[in-house]
């Protein structure tokens, strides 16, 4: 069998394969470039996601600090001011910490021992009454301005009410010597003559003709 002649291929239709060759190569390389810059961008998101974990467990430990240290001050100053008020009772404060919804919740348990042994503890305004609950919230609100580098002012109007008269006096003066030990002055309206014998200064607040006079007891 002789040779096999080809029919000739036109010039334009050479050009046209030429191209569309040239195009299939070219989308290829840009097909390339852009799976190296995914890749790429892969490794740097996996190398930032690994630093947002580093810093994120950063975050937890100086929070876990920050609250473990503030539960340890809550624990103390509270569990010193309510055996300093009533003091015939063998009375504390535990705080309990939960992480809930990734948030950290501190919850304060009032701990009482009585002489027989019984242990009788539970949140303070459901199990102890509001002599106890005034004590609590009266300090953390110390704590809080502390912590917070407020202004060391502590303003209480009438906050004071619910304690029995035994007990009177040793609010006033575990306030007195509260506010000797961390520098601060406190403000307190009351109508209780035991708490006004505790304070360094004392004034008398009358209305007359419409004005606020004030007269210095002591």
């Amino acid at each position: 069998m002789g040779p096999v002649a080809l029919p000739e291929i036109p010039s334009d239709a050479v050009s046209s394969l030429r191209s569309k060759l040239d195009r299939t190569k070219g989308f290829r390389d840009a097909v390339k470039l852009r799976l190296d810059e995914t890749r790429g961008e892969i490794k740097r998101l996996e190398s930032e996601e690994e630093l947002l974990d580093l810093v994120a467990g950063l975050f937890r430990t100086l929070i876990d600090n920050e609250v473990t240290e503030g539960v340890k001050a809550v624990e103390h100053l509270q569990g010193e001011g309510l055996r300093a008020v009533f003091n015939d009772q063998d009375i504390r404060v535990r705080a309990e910490v939960e992480l809930q919804r990734g948030k950290v919740s501190v919850e304060l348990v009032t701990v009482q021992t009585e002489a027989d042994g019984t242990v009788n503890e539970g949140v303070s305004q459901d199990a102890f009454g509001g002599s106890v609950t005034t004590v609590q919230s009266v300090l953390m609100r110390v704590i809080v301005m502390f912590r917070r580098n407020m202004l060391p002012l502590l303003l209480l109007d009438e906050s004071l009410p619910a304690f029995d008269e035994n007990y009177v006096a040793n609010v006033g003066r575990f306030l007195s010597g509260l506010c000797d030990r961390m520098d601060m002055d406190m403000l307190l309206v009351t109508h209780n003559p035991m708490l006004i014998e505790a304070a360094q200064r004392a004034y008398w607040i009358s209305k007359t003709g419409g004005e606020a006079r004030f007269k210095e007891l002591r």
